[in-house]
């Protein structure tokens, strides 16, 4: 076995290794989070390793175990997987320098715990960002809802344990009535569960049992979040703000769009998505749930209600992208996931800045708030024009490329669904801001002290706000990482 092949190992074993530091200094904050971010960015220089061999056009594949004949735990890189890894890689250790702030500065309970849910729940990332079959993935997925259990449970409270009920229940639910059935019924079609260029379904499946497998696939996949198995979400809000931030933009939401743009495009194929009916009743459903959404988070004063509802919408124009079934609408759906998940993490880091420094969480209580700390509404601003997709921050690359591809296929209604819905982003987001340097009453209250967050939190936060804009200038790494989603050697 080569030494690439290795690294595959390395990469889902690495956060799992630092489970035992993590555990073995519980006693000692500052060597136990020390151990979270060192792993953090070994984690990033084995999946950046992972990336310069794949560039080079290696195969990479690691096989575990075989459960029967043709169904295996085994692993193989493609574009799209290392896009996913790369995310969560890069997002880790900063999510976890962010945490180091906010959970001293909250004075959370249970902090050993939350590291090493954390780390298990990145380790499933990394195996499901690599699974090179159905059954892999699936395996990872179920564990990745099991280990955020505790998180999204944390505090303890009756209203937690509700939402970690209603969270557990929606996901592993669905997983159970939808997700795993189709499995099975994809595996006794197909023979096959491996993802493979241009789907699996041999040319004489029927199109009625096709259009059944894609609407059981869609919502079989909830950490997708598409309307009506979408509450898990907002439920999941009664968590501490890094653990909101790991549900949006590092782990779970990310590996739901992940594992629904792998299936339609690997399982079933963009030809077949093409002639199957039920593609176009799921494209205006999830443009329904984008446009919801927004209505839904413009009525949130909330300040993380708001943003989980946004989640949701943003969410669905991942789906929108690989349900139009054409290379383009795909590469806007790959792109959105590295640059909503950059824009979402810093708007999250700054809404548990802006608790722990001032206690509001209420939008309506926010006026003025710039005065007191200008760099957390600053980036706040910024993630705000990358979520709505302005320049010159990342979202606008993502956004251009997905309208591009509902004019490709003359969905002209969803085009204007997508508009309609940057519209609504501009009105729930970029008031929050402007109102916090701009408050429409004068502030009578004398001068007012700058009170940041802590300078953990407040560094992780000006790093993601960093790049959205980065990703603008710069985004043809990210580009021509998702085009060799459809080229023969990524396969």
């Amino acid at each position: 076995m080569s030494a690439p092949n290795m690294l595959i190992d390395a990469a889902i074993f690495t956060p799992l290794i630092a489970v035992v530091g993590i555990l073995a200094f519980a006693r000692m904050p500052n060597l136990r989070e020390a151990v979270s971010i060192l792993a953090g960015l070994a984690l990033l220089l084995i999946n950046i390793e992972l990336y310069n061999s794949f560039n080079e056009g290696q195969s990479l594949t690691r096989h575990w175990v075989d459960i029967v004949p043709g169904l295996s735990l085994s692993f193989r890189i493609d574009a799209l997987g290392m896009l996913f890894s790369l995310v969560a890689s890069v997002l880790w250790p900063v999510t976890t320098l962010y945490a180091i702030g906010y959970m001293r500065g909250h004075k959370e309970d249970n902090q050993t715990r939350f590291y090493v849910c954390f780390a298990v729940a990145i380790a499933a990332v990394m195996a499901i960002a690599y699974a090179e079959n159905l059954f892999t993935l699936f395996v990872f997925y179920e564990v990745l809802s099991l280990c955020t259990y505790p998180l999204v449970t944390h505090a303890g409270t009756e209203k937690a344990k509700q939402g970690g009920r209603i969270y557990l229940g929606i996901l592993m639910g669905t997983s159970v009535a939808f997700f795993l059935p189709a499995i099975i019924v994809t595996w006794l079609v197909a023979g096959t569960l491996d993802f493979q260029a241009g789907g699996v379904f041999p040319e004489q499946t029927g199109i009625a049992l096709l259009s059944v497998l894609l609407v059981l696939y869609v919502f079989g996949v909830a950490k997708a979040a598409v309307m009506p198995f979408h509450r898990w979400l907002p439920a999941a809000m009664v968590a501490p703000t890094p653990v909101s931030a790991l549900l949006h933009a590092v782990a779970v939401v990310k590996a739901g769009v992940f594992s629904l743009v792998k299936i339609l495009v690997f399982i079933f194929g963009l030809d077949t998505l093409q002639q199957i009916p039920a593609t176009d009743y799921l494209l205006y459903l999830a443009g329904a749930g984008v446009v919801l959404a927004s209505l839904v988070a413009l009525r949130q004063d909330n300040l993380k209600a708001r943003l989980a509802y946004s989640t949701v919408s943003q969410l669905g124009y991942i789906t929108v992208g690989a349900l139009l079934a054409v290379e383009s609408g795909v590469v806007g759906s790959a792109m959105h996931i590295a640059t909503h998940a950059v824009g979402k993490i810093t708007l999250f880091f700054c809404a548990g800045a802006i608790l722990v420094a001032s206690h509001k969480s209420n939008i309506s209580e926010m006026a003025g708030l710039g005065r007191r700390m200008p760099i957390t509404m600053i980036a706040f601003f910024i993630a705000s024009l990358s979520i709505i997709g302005l320049p010159p921050t990342a979202g606008t690359w993502s956004k251009w490329w997905l309208l591009t591809a509902t004019l490709e296929t003359d969905q002209l209604v969803l085009m204007a669904v997508l508009l309609l819905s940057s519209l609504l982003n501009i009105a729930y987001l970029l008031p929050i801001p402007l109102r916090a340097f701009f408050p429409s009453e004068p502030q009578t209250d004398g001068p007012i002290a700058i009170k940041e967050a802590p300078t953990a939190s407040l560094i992780a936060l000006c790093i993601t706000a960093g790049a959205c804009i980065l990703l603008f200038f710069f985004p043809n790494p990210l580009f021509e990482l998702v085009s060799q989603i459809f080229t023969e050697g990524s396969q």
